[in-house]
């Protein structure tokens, strides 16, 4: 079964390839890889991979030299330019596993995570080109001007802490308990019910050996090993909180990180089911404070109706989809609590998220923390949080996103940073493997925060969050909205927002529901010329793609490119749009990192044709290099008070035109709304949720089944989602807005399977979904894999030409017990004799030895200690190859010479059951 992210250090495999080659008569078989990074030939894979026959499947493996530490995104397997799942990590920390139950090409074969590549350090910004924009000197933002209101400022209140542990719970898919464990930070002295912050932490190591660098993600930890306390790790902003009046709680998910690499959604489904655990508790705890833990009884009482989720990482999507699965029940036999629901949550706060599902809740008020240096999840996919949720309900919630430039990933948890947490920890930040410091990023340069100024900033940014959301204090929204202001406390930090809700109203909103002349629509697209950014350009952007697929139309953009000024680009609404109300016009606009003074005229007409020039906006770009993520828009306001001079029907807006005023440049238009001030209260609409499932299924012996994936609405109302049927060939997704409404099934994707007896791959149908309107997403992925039953064919080594003199090939054949259907590769060492001399590097053929090992054969040594293992393959319908290893015939008189060649499993060591076979060279009579 194919699932499909974690990031990790840039590693390349250095295994020792191998040394057999099969006689050019039969199928022909190219030589095995030599040990680079790049290095590989038609039909071979690239040093660091294998693919094994495992059971009755093929697996893919990969193995890093250095270990991959655990992560929030996911580790991918990538080939032929689509993606082919999620691996399983082996507890090593270097080895990456994926069953493979469909006839798949592994050309261009890649391990990705959060965007970047993982085994090819000297390319990851997909570009083959070197630091381009490193070339430009990046500057950070000045300063903008301070607000009035500074959230980071402690409160009055003292606080009180301590910690309980409940037992643990069991949650669907995961087969060991989840601990029920937190600690709490409330205030000392404050009367009344107080509000409620809950932390969630993200993936990381689960277990660590005191006095060492060992971690795993185990879970429970082994003996001598204790758990890593990454709960711990928000004290710092949980202080800050309880000293303003919040009672705060931190709870621990190891049980899930330990669990979750199986899970389809990347484990959201288990983070909210924990979440909603321990928020029952609470619940419970007040309406009983008798039967509450120690600490809880010495707070004062939690108002559950005030609700705050704080998530990092993974913890993002976890509280994401607590909120979710609050307001709309997930199927009972996916989620871990099925209690009644006691508590409102008011907002979330998701620091670096990732958001496998592409399920934001739209109608909960959100803030999304996007580290400018984040080395785990680099894509900065968390900006789909405010992104995905434009159109898609009523918009009264204020969704921001809030860059910090200089950040992490890491270090808004104290657990996670070197000097400060018990376990072993690192800064996630990558170093590029050539040595070069990065002139953003890097420790040291004028733009990297420091760890303890980073974890301030984020501490005052998640205070912003539940003064405005819980508290109802606009005083500090413009922190969040874009409106360019400043917390003192976060200084030195330069912190950029941006938002979409709240009082913004009309919208030049999707590119499908525009037309556009003097620029194009642009997608989240591979072709280039079609792509919002193609591969050749050098960074990221965090508003297009999803991590599931390379082409949606969902995520575009209005991309505008001159040579010269004064050629308009416009933006015409397919229906007129009301801007009535709104005091400014708010664009999100972004121009390439590190250029500075991009200008734009901004103009309005109205149906009747009355036009009116806004004013003029500049834009900068972010500081950037290849290894960021920083094309990113900017907000940028221009005030409406020319369209109500120039008498604009301000209900019946049609067009919007930018006029470039710069020499050259480039620009990207995301969308523009009419803004005012102000926060409305939000309630949540009744919507109906899609949820799909996975449906596994045998192959069969013989005969046709039809079976199809499984969707269920459930909620209430009638809305629209778009679904991506996935071709099991190619991996190109077929788009489809679809109505729903519960109890109908809204898409039939019928999949067709064909029983046999023969061996082959199974056949696996996904589909996904994210919602477009007036609907909420739950399992956003899911699809009918059919896994194949037969097993695989025997594997047999026989001997060809296993005694000849110097010159000729000694030949072994490989056969099978019966044909398959697909390739079978099966891999083979050399071994040293049992007893007599031993061939030696100098024997066989130098240019074969160097293609199929990568190495000179100076200096001679034995072919055994040359570390020879090549995986051979039996193309599909063929019965056996033939294996050759050329000698070379010299003048040396020499006693009869032998190697041994032994087949093995995966990772080299010779099967029990197959003895290994003798091959001599004797010198020409």
């Amino acid at each position: 079964m194919i699932h499909a992210r974690r990031t990790g250090v840039t590693a390349v495999a250095a295994l020792a390839a191998l040394a057999v080659s099969p006689v050019p008569a039969l199928a022909q078989q190219p030589p095995a890889p030599r040990v680079s990074a790049t290095a590989s030939y038609d039909g071979g894979l690239p040093a660091g991979w294998r693919l094994t026959g495992d059971g009755d499947t093929r697996t893919l493996v990969w193995r890093s030299a250095a270990p991959v530490p655990i992560g929030d995104s996911r580790v991918e397997f990538h080939a032929a330019g689509r993606l082919l799942g999620t691996p399983r990590p082996a507890a090593d920390g270097h080895t990456f596993r994926l069953t493979l139950d469909r006839d798949t090409p592994l050309t261009g074969l890649q391990v990705r995570s959060g965007g970047r590549r993982l085994d090819a350090p000297d390319d990851n910004s997909g570009s083959g080109r070197r630091n381009s924009l490193s070339s430009a000197r990046p500057a950070a933002p000045a300063p903008a001007p301070a607000n009035p209101v500074d959230p980071g400022k402690p409160g009055a209140y003292r606080t009180v802490s301590g910690s309980y542990a409940l037992d643990p719970v069991k949650l669907p898919g995961f087969p060991q308990p989840v601990e029920m464990q937190a600690v709490v930070v409330a205030p000392k002295g404050a009367t009344g019910k107080r509000p409620l912050a809950l932390f969630l932490h993200g993936r990381h190591g689960t277990c660590y050996k005191p006095g060492t660098d060992d971690v795993t993600g185990d879970w429970p930890c082994p003996a001598g090993m204790k758990a890593i306390p990454s709960h711990k790790g928000y004290l710092q902003d949980q202080k800050l909180l309880a000293s303003q009046g919040y009672v705060t709680v931190s709870v621990s998910a190891n049980g899930i990180n330990g669990q979750d690499w199986n899970a389809e959604d990347g484990g959201a489904q288990a983070r909210s089911s924990l979440v909603r655990q321990h928020l029952a508790r609470w619940a419970g705890w007040a309406a009983n404070p008798a039967g509450a833990p120690a600490v809880v009884r010495e707070a004062p009482k939690a108002d559950l109706s005030r609700v705050l989720l704080v998530g990092h990482s993974r913890g993002g999507e976890g509280v994401n989809r607590a909120a979710l699965d609050s307001l709309y029940p997930p199927p009972a036999a996916q989620d871990g609590y099925r209690g009644p629901v006691r508590w409102k949550i008011r907002g979330t706060v998701l620091v670096g998220p990732t958001i496998f599902g592409h399920n934001p809740v739209a109608d909960v008020p959100s803030v999304s923390v996007l580290p400018g240096c984040d080395g785990d999840v680099s894509d900065l996919e968390g900006e789909v949080f405010v992104d995905g949720t434009r159109g898609v309900s009523r918009g009264t919630a204020l969704h921001s996103a809030v860059y910090m430039v200089g950040a992490n990933h890491n270090f808004f948890n104290s657990e996670w940073t070197p000097g400060l947490s018990a376990a072993p920890s690192f800064d996630d930040f990558w170093d590029d493997g050539q040595g070069d410091r990065d002139p953003v990023c890097s420790p040291g340069t004028r733009t990297r925060l420091t760890a303890a100024q980073q974890h301030r900033a984020g501490a005052t940014y998640i205070a912003a969050a539940a003064r405005l959301f819980v508290a109802g204090d606009d005083r500090v929204r413009p922190l969040l909205d874009g409106t360019g202001r400043r917390a003192p406390s976060a200084d030195p930090a330069r912190v950029l927002t941006h938002a979409v809700g709240a009082r913004r109203t009309g919208g030049f909103l999707q590119a499908a529901g525009v037309k556009v002349t003097g620029g194009r629509v642009c997608w989240a697209d591979p072709k280039p010329a079609k792509a919002c950014l193609n591969a050749e350009t050098d960074g990221r952007s965090p508003h297009f793609g999803w991590w599931a697929l390379d082409r949606d139309t969902g995520v575009n953009a209005v991309a505008l490119k001159w040579s010269a000024p004064g050629r308009p680009t416009k933006i015409t609404s397919k229906a007129p749009l009301s801007l009535a109300g709104s005091r400014s016009l708010a664009l999100r606009v972004f121009v390439p990192p590190n250029t500075t003074g991009t200008k734009l005229d901004v103009t309005v007409t109205d149906t009747a044709g009355r036009r009116a020039k806004l004013g003029r906006v500049t834009a900068d770009g972010l500081p950037g290099s290849e290894r960021t993520a920083s094309y990113w828009a900017r907000e940028l306001r221009v005030p409406l008070t020319a369209a109500t001079r120039a008498g604009l029907d301000l209900k019946r807006v049609k067009s919007l035109e930018l006029t470039p005023r710069s020499g050259s440049g480039r620009a990207w238009f995301m969308d523009a709304w009419g803004w005012a001030p102000g926060t409305p209260a939000v309630k949540a609409a009744a919507l109906p949720r899609v949820d799909i499932g996975r449906l596994t299924v045998k192959e069969g012996d013989s005969g046709t089944r039809t079976y199809r994936v499984p969707v269920t609405v459930s909620g209430h109302g009638k809305g629209t989602v778009r679904f991506y049927v996935v071709s099991p060939e190619t991996g190109a997704a077929r788009e489809k807005v679809v109505a729903v409404r519960p109890g109908a099934r809204p898409i039939d994707v019928p999949v067709v399977v064909k029983g046999d007896t023969r061996f082959g791959h199974g056949k696996q149908q996904d589909l996904l979904v994210k919602a477009v309107r007036g609907a909420v997403v739950g399992s956003a992925q899911g699809g009918v894999t059919a896994e194949e039953d037969d097993p695989a064919p025997k594997v047999t080594l026989t001997p060809v030409a296993d005694k000849v003199t110097e010159g000729k090939p000694l030949i072994w054949r490989i056969s099978l017990s019966e044909a398959a259907d697909v390739e079978i590769w099966q891999p083979v060492r050399v071994l040293a004799p049992a007893e007599g001399a031993e061939l030696s590097t100098k024997d066989v053929d130098p240019r074969w030895f160097t293609d199929t090992s990568g190495e000179s054969p100076d200096p001679e040594r034995p072919l055994s200690g040359a570390g020879l293992w090549v995986w051979l393959t039996v193309p599909a319908g063929a019965t056996g190859v033939d294996v050759s290893v050329p000698t070379v015939r010299d003048q040396v008189a020499e006693p009869a010479e032998s190697l041994r060649l032994a087949l093995t499993d995966e990772e080299g060591e010779p099967l029990p059951d197959y003895p290994p076979l003798t091959g001599t060279v004797t010198d020409v009579p």
